[in-house]
């Protein structure tokens, strides 16, 4: 029998992972510097189940400016390339030997404030995950309220609870927005 405290305990580690996901989301989008873990989300087709690159190559750093992927198998040069071209980071991969070279275009004014977009929309669905958590706790206090195995009253303050977790986890995600759109914009 779930108590009011596993509610509130639950609802907040989920909602400490959703903004752990959101930090993880924002790392990947860059700042015209390479890194290898930008190319951690994005998968290619192997033998007939989506991978992620970096399990099916080796991705390092050639410059500052340039990531190389080198795949272990040399037939997904091709598929590779694809992914990265076809990927949202704007990136064109070049092949080169048994390497796909993937070099960082420096980033216009442009794709800044395409960046500034992507960034929003990840904030944004961040937000709506901890509502839904919100959402989903409430739904278990009323449930515990209808099993009685709760108070009105411990019920409303469990809620209010919830609600004050809910508001603090949206605000670190505005404050971890606004923190990403400024590092983007200082050129």
């Amino acid at each position: 029998m779930s108590t009011v405290a596993d509610v509130r305990k639950n609802a907040e580690q989920r909602m400490h992972k959703s903004l752990e996901a959101l930090k993880a989301d924002l790392g990947k989008v860059r700042t015209g510097r390479a890194h290898t873990g930008l190319l951690d989300h994005i998968t290619v087709d192997y033998y007939g189940s989506q991978t992620p690159i970096p399990k099916v190559a080796n991705v390092s750093m050639l410059d500052s400016r340039t990531l190389g992927v080198s795949p272990w198998e040399k037939k997904m040069l091709g598929a590779i390339e694809k992914a990265i071209r076809e990927s949202d980071l704007g990136l064109n991969p070049a092949s080169q030997g048994d390497m796909v070279r993937v070099p960082m275009p420096s980033l216009t004014e442009e794709r800044r404030r395409d960046l500034v977009k992507v960034i929003k929309h990840e904030g944004e669905n961040a937000k709506v995950a901890v509502r839904n958590l919100r959402r989903d706790a409430n739904h278990a206090l009323k449930e515990l309220l209808k099993k009685k195995a709760v108070s009105e009253d411990e019920e409303r303050r469990a809620q209010d609870e919830i609600q004050k977790l809910t508001d603090r986890h949206i605000a670190d995600i505005d404050k971890m927005i606004a923190a990403k759109e400024a590092e983007l914009t200082a050129v």
